[in-house]
């Protein structure tokens, strides 16, 4: 029998001598967003594999991440969570790199931009509309959990669409890794609209935040603001720890017994605490005409599919952003020893580059048994049972006619994009 040789795929042994990748192997095209730490650019790659194509670039500025240690730790499992989970409705991280003075991420490029944006155009979503992104979010939800992460920060701004308008998780700068069964942590963060009451009062928290969260954002897709809203933090607060949840009459059955279930303040009677997690929501009537394999496997045509006239377009992001000419200032910053161990390790090539690239190279390869990855096609099949509309006819007439815009009450800057949110949101 031949003796056969696998080689071991790795950023330093494929990087070693076609794919060092760098911020010159990117062409900026369009400033996508703006925050503390620094910006998102799409841009197009111009060298090595991929060239041609289209994504985000995250740039982050090392010396304002490394005053605060929490920030530091943030962004480091922001880069190692994007590199461990793969999901189809989470952002997909293809490379990370540094310089001096500069963190860079590249990301796919969601060019139907913000569910934010999209709620402020409609004013409310109906049932139907609504049922579809908590379906696709409750699945990456679920997700997380299996994997031991809480998300911590779910809210219109930090979920994005892509191209053909399914939803994808963005900004895990928040999240909390090693959470199983029994385990709990009591970081403040988040942004308060969406902040469940065991995180407001510190007395430790688990994954059912991020159910809470998901009942929060299905009370503001179907009437137009968070269920909990004041003047100001600390009222905002009180609501959320105190008053009562109030429904708007025009709801169904089914959509107000889920929010009650998913806005429990006692998080171990909300639906999503045991340990079944995602399961128990996803069995729950206002889900009842889901396939949820079909919803997985993105055979569900989006209610929305963004307009738009090629892979460069950015019609879907603020144009306060989308204006500015696309500069990524000289990066000439040094750094301290200490300071440069912090982001140790942070270089990432996404395994689909690696295998696109692995012919064609000569390694030094090492002894081992062939192991072989293979993947099926999706076939695109009916999307739900007997699909009906979930929503009464008379519903457009009792509901606002458009929808509030409230000011988060963690928000520190004006305009900010979602791939840089978490500088909107608390992470004391």
């Amino acid at each position: 029998i031949a003796q056969t040789e696998e080689v071991e795929l790795t950023s330093e042994s494929v990087n070693r001598d076609r794919e060092r990748v760098g911020p010159d192997c990117f062409e900026l095209l369009t400033v996508l967003g703006k925050g503390a730490y620094g910006k998102v650019f799409q841009v197009r790659k111009v060298q090595g594999a991929q060239t041609g194509r289209i994504f985000a670039m995250k740039v982050l500025k090392k010396a304002k991440i490394v005053c605060n240690a929490k920030d530091t730790a943030h962004t480091r499992a922001e880069r190692e969570i994007l590199e461990t989970v793969r999901h189809p409705f989470i952002v997909d991280l293809l490379y990370a790199f540094q310089t001096g003075g500069k963190l860079y991420l590249i990301l796919e490029c969601l060019s139907g931009g913000e569910l934010f944006m999209q709620l402020e155009k409609e004013g409310i979503f109906m049932e139907d509309t609504a049922c579809f992104y908590l379906g696709e979010i409750t699945l990456a939800l679920g997700h997380l959990h299996s994997n031991g992460i809480i998300y911590r920060d779910l809210k219109p701004e930090n979920i994005m669409l892509n191209h053909q308008g399914h939803i994808k998780l963005t900004d895990f700068g928040l999240c909390k890794e090693s959470i199983h069964d029994g385990s709990v942590t009591h970081t403040f963060c988040g942004t308060i609209e969406y902040m469940a009451p065991e995180i407001l009062t510190r007395s430790g928290h688990n994954r059912a935040v991020d159910w809470w969260s998901l009942g929060a954002l299905m009370y503001d897709m179907m009437t137009g603001s968070p269920p909990f809203t004041a003047e100001n933090r600390k009222k905002t607060i009180d609501k959320i720890l105190k008053c009562k949840l109030s429904l708007p009459p025009y709801l169904t059955i089914d959509a107000r017994d889920l929010v009650k279930k998913l806005l429990k303040k006692n998080p171990a009677q909300r639906l999503g605490s045991s340990k079944a997690d995602c399961a128990d929501i996803q069995k729950h009537a206002f889900f009842k005409h889901v396939i949820w394999d079909d919803l997985l496997h993105r055979r569900v045509e989006p209610p929305y599919k963004p307009q738009l006239q090629s892979d460069e377009d950015v019609s879907q992001f603020d144009t306060r952003f989308t204006r500015q000419t696309p500069v990524d200032s000289p990066d000439d910053t040094s750094l301290s020893h200490s300071a440069e161990l912090a982001f140790a390790g942070f270089t990432y090539v996404a395994p689909s580059v690696l295998e696109s690239l692995k012919e064609g190279f000569s390694f030094e390869p090492r002894a081992r048994n062939v192991r072989r990855h293979n993947s099926s096609p999706r076939t695109p099949i009916s999307p739900f049972k007997n699909k009906t509309r979930c929503f009464s006819s008379t519903f457009c007439r009792n509901v606002p006619k458009s929808r509030k815009v409230n000011k988060r009450q963690t928000e520190m800057r004006p305009v900010e994009s979602s791939y840089v949110s978490r500088m909107r949101s608390t992470g004391t």
